[in-house]
């Protein structure tokens, strides 16, 4: 009981903290509205005023999926968006729901590890910079991350306990992830892949599966039948095609003139610069589409959508560049430690960073896509560390224990 208190108290404290750096941000500084931002805003309006979804256009479409415009027209109505700026109010509603993923890093974290592992990594997430100015901006990142972090929680837990109400609900929260950030919907056949591996149980692995993606479908049903209804099309997640045409640019020359594009659609411009590009120039085009985007990456921290003046979150003495880039290797450190003992719920942590990684590596770069990858490098961080910890103390005091928590499966096996 008094461990109960003691933990749930600490974890206040660090919400409270976490709450206290975010509002102090963003009454501290003026926020800018990035060109996504702008499109956001406008096709919210468009919504509300003529009935209109479309994306960066005044007729229905389906470029971006409707997870956050939907988000942003609630609070836009709830606030009376005519009489009172609503971007204050979408702000503020961001910092609630980036406390909400507080929590829930701190439970995917005990889940996997330990009360102690769980607070570490919720006192890290609450201090991180880009977590706190990622609240600044309007676009998915905040949203993403808590829908992407239920998903995990909950999909953590279908495998542990391979119960049937867990593995419907894990692919709800991940339709609702891919309503906000499309790019995850792959996560639902890789993520059971793992889960094969682990369990060898194909019968039992089917089942779950099956679960999960009725959840996933149930979801997005209402998006596809908009799609076919509207548009006359099917269309499972977004048409936008810009993305992957901006990243066959190497190291974003836009002026390369490699291809001709007149009278070309987006998506067949990107597919004759890759045949083109990989054919005349290979090794331009293979470094840029592995060392050269993953720099673009992971080599930055995100700063949100841009403010004014230059508020750090962390002590002047610290630069958030070198703090998020030293979090990168101890992360990247971590992973290989944690995969020396693969056959562990932990992993999957590690396969879903690997695996988004490699997705937008096909995409436009931007160490905006980073943010979405550190709650999980932090998590995994965090299980290591108090491991390693955990097996020193064993060493030095004669009593190797070779657990992380109860019964649970230690993270990293001594």
């Amino acid at each position: 009981m008094k461990r109960k208190l003691a933990v749930g108290t600490a974890l206040f404290i660090i919400l409270m903290l976490g709450g206290w750096l975010r509002v102090d941000f963003l009454r501290s500084v003026e926020h800018d509205m990035s060109p996504d931002s702008i499109n956001y805003d406008a096709m919210t309006r468009q919504l509300l005023e003529d009935g209109v979804y479309g994306y960066a256009d005044t007729e229905p479409n389906a470029k971006i999926t409707p997870g956050f415009p939907l988000f942003l027209a609630t609070v836009y109505k709830l606030v009376d968006y005519r009489d009172h700026d609503p971007l204050p109010w979408v702000r503020y509603a961001q910092v609630l729901i980036s406390l909400a993923s507080l929590w829930l890093i701190f439970r995917i974290t005990k889940e996997l590890s330990n009360d102690v592992a769980g607070l570490l990594s919720a006192l890290a997430a609450a201090v991180y910079p880009p977590f706190v100015w990622a609240n600044g901006a309007v676009l998915t990142e905040v949203l993403g991350i808590f829908f992407m972090l239920g998903y995990v929680w909950v999909q953590t837990i279908t495998f542990r306990k391979q119960t049937r109400p867990p593995a419907f609900l894990s692919g709800v929260l991940l339709g609702l992830t891919v309503l906000v950030r499309p790019e995850f919907m792959p996560l639902i056949v890789v993520n059971y892949l793992f889960f094969w591996l682990l369990k060898r149980d194909v019968k039992r692995v089917l089942k779950l599966f099956a679960l999960t993606a009725a959840g996933l479908a149930l979801v997005l049903l209402p998006w596809w039948a908009r799609n076919v209804v509207t548009l006359n099309e099917v269309v499972i997640t977004a048409t936008q095609a810009n993305p992957f045409k901006a990243g066959t640019y190497p190291y974003k020359n836009y002026d390369d003139d490699l291809v001709d594009q007149n009278g070309k659609t987006e998506m067949e411009v990107a597919v004759e610069r890759l045949k083109k590009g990989f054919s005349t120039q290979p090794g331009l085009y293979l470094k840029w589409y592995t060392i050269g985007k993953l720099e673009h990456i992971y080599a930055s921290a995100y700063y949100g959508g841009g403010h004014q003046p230059y508020h750090n979150v962390l002590p002047s003495s610290v630069n958030p560049n070198e703090f998020h880039r030293w979090l990168v290797f101890i992360g990247l450190a971590a992973a290989i430690a944690l995969a020396t003992r693969w056959r562990n719920t932990a992993n999957l942590l590690v396969v879903i960073v690997v695996t988004m990684t490699l997705i937008r590596l096909v995409f436009v770069p931007e160490y905006r896509y980073n943010v979405m990858s550190m709650p999980l490098i932090i998590i995994v961080e965090c299980i290591v560390f108090i491991n390693v910890l955990w097996w020193l103390y064993g060493k030095w005091g004669g009593r190797k224990t070779g657990k992380t928590r109860g019964n649970h499966d230690a993270a990293l096996p001594v």
